[in-house]
């Protein structure tokens, strides 16, 4: 995070709240004449990732609610939140990706090709 966020975050923000993770959600503490105030969150550690952020702070930093929705709320269904590990070495390679081995399984045969005119 750069100095004039954090500068910013001490000069005009409230702290709302902290995730699990240790995220830090704030908002501004006097709104600007006719808009919203500004919401935001500072990453405890790692790179600036969207995907980061659980769904109950989701919605607040986008105005979906008033206040964070409770963490202790979560239904039996519910899986904990896991951040998007998409480009990374945990992210998912189907059998046949070049990382994974690169080795497909066999056509099966019942594949036609499309052909114009056919």
């Amino acid at each position: 995070m750069s100095i004039g966020t954090l500068l910013f975050t001490w000069l005009h923000g409230t702290r709302v709240g902290a995730d699990a993770d240790g995220n830090v959600y704030y908002q501004e503490r006097r709104g600007r004449a006719g808009m919203r105030r500004r919401r935001w969150v500072l990453y405890r550690h790692g790179p600036v990732e969207a995907s980061r952020v659980p769904p109950e702070w989701h919605a607040w930093l986008h105005y979906t609610t008033a206040a964070p929705l409770p963490e202790g709320g979560r239904r039996s269904w519910q899986k904990p939140h896991q951040p998007n590990r998409t480009g990374t070495p945990l992210g998912y390679r189907p059998a046949g990706h070049d990382y994974a081995g690169g080795r497909r399984a066999a056509a099966t045969g019942d594949y036609e090709a499309w052909t114009p005119g056919s």
